[in-house]
C-alpha cells in the first residue's frame, strides 16, 4: 500500500497541527498526489492554503475508519459524539453543535459531493464506495453551502468510470455475530455513459446485556444502496446523476448509560459530587412530585390517592444500575428506525476561453424514530399499592362523595384488571389521547413503564451555480450562488410514564368534578369525566420552513510563481418559520374522545372559577385559522366560554443576514514548501427556542453566532518526510449554547476565545515502512461575563441558600439570604412551609412539608434543601422574609458566572500514531499495521467541574492484511479498541423535573473479525 496511506498524526513536542492525508507523502509521483476540492476546484492537497484532511477508500480501510465515530479518532482537534435526541455533534477546534432545537443550524457543515445536507443520517451509516472524505478545519465563510463556523465534512462518492467494466465485493464477520457485505459494479455503456451501483448490509447482535430478561439489546440491522450515472457527450461536458438510500430498523440504544449520585432527600434527584452507577430519586421528578400525598393534600385531593410520599421510599430506591456500561436493567426494549433518500444531479460545462460553469442540485428526505426506557431501569410497583387501591375503590363507588363515573374510566384505562393486575401506559401518538381514547393506544405490563420517543421527518432541496476561470494570467475568479428550501413536517419529543397517566387522569377527574370552585356558581354543570391532555409530555414542531440563499465569490491574484492572494466575500440570508407547541396536562379532555386537541375545554372549562387570564389561550392562536373566543365574566371570574377554531400552536418567524469572507496570502517557497496566513469569518444563523411549559420566563429566540479566525500554516515535503503545521486563533462571538429549562431545551448566546496548534506528519524511512503521526493542542475559554444557573447546583455553591423542589411542578428554585445568614434563609423557608401545612397558603391543610436539611456528605452542594412551593416563597419573601433579615427567591436558580470556563467537547490534547510494514512474500504482500490514539480530557457542558469532566482515553487498533497478486484479492484480520476501553465521548445533563441524571455516550467496545474481498 506504499504511497496510499492517510497521514494521521502529529509530530513535534512543540505541538503544532496539520491536515491528514489519504495518499501518503504527496511527492511528485503521480500515484502519491491527492486532489481535493477544498476551494471548489481540483487542487493538489499540498498546494491548498487551508487545514484540510483527505482520506481515500484505501486509507479508510487501512486506518479502520468504518464510520464517522472512527473518523474523529484520526483527526487533530476533532471530536464526534452522539446526542440525546437522535442527533450528534461533530466538533472541530472546540466549535460544535451545542444548540438543541429544530431551528438550530449545524456548526459543522455536512456535504455530499459539495452539496449541503440537512439533518442527515450519514453518521449512522457505514462508509462504502467512497472516492474520498475531506475534512476542512476552520470557518468556511465563502464557498460552502449554508456556511459553517467550525468547518466542513465533504463525502465524495465514487463516480462511474467510463474506461472499462469493474466490480468488487467484500464480506466481513466479527464478534457479536457481526456480518457485513459491501459491493460495487461499474459498467460503461458505449464511450459516453457509465453506470455504477454500490451497496452495503450490516447485521450484528447487541452490544448490551439486559438483566431484566437476559436479552441482548443495542443491535444493528441496516443497509444502504447507491446508483450513479455519468454522461460525457463531449470532452467539455460532464453530467452526473446519483440516488442514494439508507435504511435502519433495530433495537439500537440512543442513550448508552445513565449515571447518578443518588440524592436520598429527593430534592435534587442526583447530587453534584460524582457520576455514580445509581438511579435518580424518583421523588424529585415531575411524576414523583405531582402524584405525592403531599401535593394532593395541598390541593384538597385526598392524600390516599397518592402513589407515594416525598419523604418515603421511591420507585427507584432499590433499582439496579450495573457498573458495566454494556449492562443495563430495563423493562422496555429500545426501538430505532432511520431512513434517508439523497438525489443529486450536476452539470459541468467548459464554456471556452478558460471559463467553466457548474450547476448542481440536491434533494434530501430523512426520517428517524427512536424510543427507549427513560431511566434505563425498572420501577418497584409496590410503592404504588396504596394509591392504586384507593383508585380501585373510587372506581367501584366505595368512597363517599366521589361518583364512580368520574373514576371508573381512569381505572379501566390504567388498571383494567384491578390494582394487582397489569399497569397500562399511554403510547406516544399524535391524537393526544393515549390510553384514555376510544382506541386505547397503550402498553400494558406488570411493571410501571416510563419511556421517551424522539422522531423527525425532514425534506429539503438546494440548487447551486458556480462560474469559474482558469486563465494563465495573474487574475482568476470564482462566482456563485446557492438557494435552498426545506424543513420538517414532524418533529416530536415525547416522555411517557405510567405516573403521568395516573396524574393526568386523577387531576382531570377532580377538575371535572369542579374542585376549582365550579360548584359555587349557581346553575353550573361540571364537565363530563375526563383527563388533562395530553397524558404524556410532547414537545412538537408540526412544521418548520427554512428558506436560505447565498451569493459568493472569490478573486485570485497570482503575483508570480510563488506569491498568491485570495479574497472572498459572501452574503448570507436565512428565513425560518416554525409552528410548535408543548403539551402536558394542559386542558380537560373527555374520556373516550378520538382527538384531544378537538376538546371543547382546551382553553378552559365550559364554566370554571378561574380568572380569565389564567384559562384562556395558554399559547398564541395559529393566525392561519379563524379563532374566536366568547366569554362571560362575573366579578372578573370566567362563568362561561365558547372557543371555536383555536389551536394550541405558537407560530414564529425569524430572519437573519450576514456578510462573511476570507483573505489568504500564500507563498510557495519551493515546489514542496508552502507557507500561508489567512483571515476568515464564519456565520451560523440564529433561531427560535422550543415552546416551554409555563414555569420560567426565557427568551423566545437566540441570535446568530460568528467566528473571526486567524490562521498561519506551512505544508512541507522534505525528502521522505511530510510535515504540515498550523496555528490558529478565533474570536467566537455569540456561540449558541443549550441548557434545559422546564423540560425543554433553551439556547443562549455567549462569546469565547479559541486558539490551538496542530501537526501532522508522514515518515517513510524505507519503501516498506510508513509511519504516521498527528498531534494537536486546543485552548478554549468563555471570554465574557455570562450569568447562568447550573442545573446541578441551583444554590450556586452558597451556604446561605436553600434549594427548593417545587411540589406544584417538579421544577427547582432557590432562596438566598440578603445578609449572608444561613440561619435566616432556612428559618424563612421553614416558616413558609409551616404556613402551607396549616392551609394558610393553598387553603388546604395537611401537606406535611418538612424543614430544610443539609444534603448528603460528598454531594458537592453547600446549600440545604427542602420541598416547598416556589410561588408561595416569592409571594411571602417581602413580608415574612423581612423578619429573617431579607431573602431573594431565584425562580430559575442562583446564576453563576461562566467566564473562563472551557467549551464542551474540546479536548486539550490529541495524539495518534500508526505504523505499517509491507512484507513481500512471493507474489503476495503481507502488511501488519497498528494505530494508537490518545484523546485528552474535556467537559460535557459549559459549567465544567469534575462531575462534567469527560476523561481522557486511549484506543489501540491493529490488523494484518494479505494482498494477492496485483491486489486482486485480500484477506484481513483486525481488531478495534484492542483493550476494550469504555471511552466516553459526550454527556447530557437532564432537567431537574426529570431528576438531574446524566446520559453518557461511548465509543464501541472491542470488535474483532475477518474481512475478505475480491476485485474484478
Amino acid at each position: 500500500m506504499r504511497g496510499k496511506l492517510t497521514l494521521l498524526a502529529g509530530v513535534c513536542a512543540s505541538a503544532i497541527a496539520i491536515p491528514a492525508y489519504a495518499q501518503g507523502t504527496d511527492n511528485n509521483d503521480d500515484e502519491n498526489v491527492i486532489i481535493v476540492t477544498a476551494q471548489r476546484s481540483n487542487q493538489r492537497l499540498q498546494d491548498v492554503p487551508i487545514a484540510v484532511s483527505a482520506f481515500n477508500t484505501e486509507a479508510l480501510e487501512k486506518q479502520q475508519i468504518k464510520n464517522t465515530s472512527d473518523l474523529q479518532l484520526t483527526l487533530p482537534n476533532v471530536t464526534f459524539t452522539k446526542g440525546n435526541f437522535t442527533g450528534s455533534s461533530f466538533t472541530i477546534r472546540g466549535i460544535g453543535d451545542l444548540c438543541v432545537g429544530v431551528t438550530c443550524d449545524s456548526a459543522t457543515a455536512i456535504h455530499m459531493n459539495d452539496a449541503p445536507l440537512y439533518a442527515t443520517r450519514l453518521f449512522e451509516s457505514e462508509f462504502y464506495d467512497l472516492a474520498q472524505i475531506e475534512v476542512l478545519r476552520g470557518p468556511q465563510g465563502t464557498l460552502f453551502g449554508r456556511n459553517a463556523t467550525s468547518g466542513v465534512v465533504n463525502f465524495r462518492t465514487a463516480r462511474p468510470d467510463l474506461s472499462g467494466m469493474s466490480a468488487n465485493a467484500e464480506a466481513e464477520y466479527g464478534n457479536y455475530n457481526s456480518f457485513k457485505l459491501k459491493g460495487m459494479v461499474n459498467v460503461p455503456i458505449g464511450d459516453t455513459v457509465g453506470v455504477r451501483l454500490a451497496g452495503f448490509y450490516l447485521n450484528r447482535e447487541g452490544y448490551t446485556t439486559n438483566l431484566f430478561d437476559n436479552s441482548k439489546i443495542d443491535d444493528r440491522d441496516l443497509w444502504g444502496a447507491r446508483a450513479s450515472i455519468r454522461f460525457e457527450p463531449s470532452s467539455a461536458t460532464t453530467i452526473d446523476l446519483m440516488a442514494q438510500y439508507f435504511h435502519e430498523r433495530d433495537n439500537r440504544m440512543r442513550i448508552q448509560k445513565q449515571l447518578c449520585q443518588r440524592d436520598p432527600s429527593g430534592v435534587m434527584g442526583c447530587l453534584n459530587g460524582r457520576r455514580d452507577n445509581s438511579t435518580t430519586n424518583a421523588n424529585s421528578t415531575f411524576v414523583g412530585v405531582l402524584t405525592s400525598r403531599e401535593f394532593l393534600a395541598a390541593n384538597g385531593i385526598p392524600a390516599a390517592f397518592g402513589l407515594g410520599s416525598l419523604y418515603g421510599p421511591d420507585v427507584y430506591a432499590n433499582a439496579v444500575n450495573p457498573a458495566d456500561p454494556r449492562v443495563v436493567n430495563t423493562d422496555y426494549t429500545p426501538q430505532y428506525f432511520a431512513e434517508e433518500w439523497i438525489v443529486q444531479g450536476s452539470l459541468e460545462q467548459e464554456l471556452g476561453n478558460g471559463l467553466k460553469l457548474k450547476v448542481s442540485g440536491n434533494w434530501q428526505q430523512t426520517k428517524v424514530d427512536s424510543s427507549q426506557d427513560y431511566n434505563n431501569s425498572v420501577q418497584n410497583r409496590a410503592i404504588y399499592a396504596g394509591g392504586l387501591g384507593t383508585l380501585a375503590a373510587a372506581a367501584a363507588g366505595g368512597i363517599p362523595g366521589l361518583p364512580a363515573s368520574y373514576f371508573s374510566p381512569l381505572a379501566s384505562a390504567l388498571i383494567p384488571n384491578g390494582p394487582n393486575g397489569v399497569l397500562c401506559t399511554s403510547l406516544s401518538e399524535t391524537s393526544g389521547m393515549g390510553a384514555f381514547g376510544a382506541n386505547r393506544q397503550r402498553l400494558c405490563s406488570q411493571t410501571p413503564q416510563d419511556f421517551d420517543r424522539s422522531n423527525q421527518d425532514t425534506e429539503s432541496w438546494t440548487a447551486e451555480m458556480i462560474l469559474s476561470s482558469d486563465w494563465d494570467g495573474m487574475f482568476n475568479f470564482l462566482l456563485g450562488g446557492i438557494y435552498g428550501k426545506g424543513g420538517m413536517s414532524e418533529n416530536s419529543y415525547y416522555v411517557n410514564s405510567f405516573g403521568i397517566d395516573y396524574l393526568t387522569g386523577l387531576l382531570g377527574s377532580f377538575n371535572a368534578l369542579g374542585r376549582a370552585g365550579l360548584a359555587a356558581i349557581p346553575g353550573a354543570t361540571p364537565p363530563p369525566p375526563g383527563f388533562l391532555g395530553t397524558p404524556f409530555y410532547r414537545n412538537n414542531s408540526d412544521q418548520l420552513d427554512i428558506k436560505t440563499y447565498g451569493i459568493f465569490g472569490e478573486a485570485y491574484f497570482k503575483f508570480n510563481d510563488q506569491l498568491k492572494l485570495t479574497l472572498g466575500l459572501r452574503y448570507n440570508n436565512d428565513d425560518k418559520t416554525v409552528k410548535a407547541r408543548t403539551t402536558l396536562a394542559n386542558f380537560l379532555v373527555p374520556y373516550g374522545s378520538t382527538d384531544a386537541f378537538a376538546s371543547p375545554y382546551i382553553y378552559g372549562y365550559a364554566v370554571t372559577g378561574a380568572p380569565v387570564a389564567s384559562r384562556l389561550q395558554p399559547f398564541d392562536a395559529d393566525p392561519a385559522t379563524a379563532c374566536s373566543i366568547t366569554s362571560t365574566t362575573t366579578s372578573g371570574v370566567l362563568t362561561s366560554a365558547n372557543v371555536t377554531g383555536c389551536e394550541l400552536w405558537q407560530v414564529r418567524n425569524v430572519k437573519f443576514s450576514e456578510w462573511t469572507g476570507r483573505a489568504v496570502l500564500d507563498y510557495q517557497i519551493t515546489p514542496d514548501n508552502l507557507v500561508y496566513a489567512s483571515f476568515s469569518r464564519g456565520y451560523k444563523s440564529g433561531g427560535i427556542n422550543p415552546p416551554l411549559s409555563p414555569v420560567f420566563a426565557v427568551p423566545e429566540g437566540f441570535g446568530p453566532e460568528t467566528v473571526t479566525a486567524f490562521e498561519v500554516g506551512s505544508k512541507n515535503t522534505f525528502g521522505n518526510v511530510q510535515l504540515n503545521v498550523t496555528g490558529f486563533y478565533y474570536k467566537y462571538n455569540d456561540l449558541q449554547l443549550s441548557r434545559i429549562v422546564a423540560r425543554t431545551s433553551v439556547n443562549d448566546n455567549v462569546s469565547a476565545n479559541v486558539w490551538g496548534l496542530e501537526a501532522e506528519a508522514i515518515f517513510r524511512p524505507t519503501r516498506e515502512l510508513t509511519i504516521n503521526m498527528n498531534a494537536s493542542y486546543l485552548n478554549t475559554k468563555v471570554s465574557q461575563d455570562k450569568l447562568l444557573s447550573n442545573p446541578r447546583d441551583f444554590g450556586a455553591g452558597r451556604a446561605d441558600a436553600v434549594i427548593i423542589k417545587d411540589i406544584t411542578n417538579g421544577a427547582n428554585c432557590a432562596v438566598a439570604s440578603n445578609t449572608n445568614s444561613a440561619a435566616g434563609v432556612n428559618g424563612f423557608v421553614n416558616q413558609v412551609n409551616t404556613l402551607i401545612n396549616a392551609g394558610a397558603v393553598t387553603g388546604n391543610a395537611g401537606a406535611g412539608l418538612q424543614p430544610t436539611a443539609p444534603f448528603a456528605a460528598g454531594s458537592g452542594l453547600n446549600s440545604t434543601g427542602a420541598f416547598s412551593i416556589c410561588a408561595a416563597l416569592s409571594a411571602l419573601a417581602p413580608t415574612v422574609g423581612a423578619g429573617f433579615g431579607g431573602v431573594t427567591v431565584y425562580s430559575s436558580g442562583i446564576p453563576v458566572n461562566i467566564k473562563g470556563n472551557k467549551l464542551p467537547g474540546a479536548p486539550d490534547y490529541k495524539f495518534s500514531a500508526g505504523a505499517q510494514y509491507e512484507i513481500p512474500a512471493g507474489n503476495l504482500t503481507i502488511t501488519p499495521r497498528a494505530d494508537f490514539i490518545y484523546t485528552g480530557k474535556s467537559f460535557g457542558n459549559i459549567f465544567n467541574g469534575t462531575i462534567n469532566e469527560i476523561p481522557s482515553y486511549t484506543q489501540v487498533n491493529a490488523q494484518l492484511q494479505i494482498d494477492g497478486p496485483d491486489k486482486k484479492w485480500f484477506a484481513r484480520v483486525w481488531v478495534q479498541n484492542l483493550f476494550d476501553k469504555d471511552a466516553i465521548t459526550g454527556l447530557y445533563v437532564t432537567d431537574q423535573s426529570s431528576g438531574n441524571y446524566t446520559n453518557i455516550f461511548t465509543l464501541e467496545p472491542r470488535r474483532f473479525g475477518l474481512t475478505a474481498g475480491i476485485k474484478f
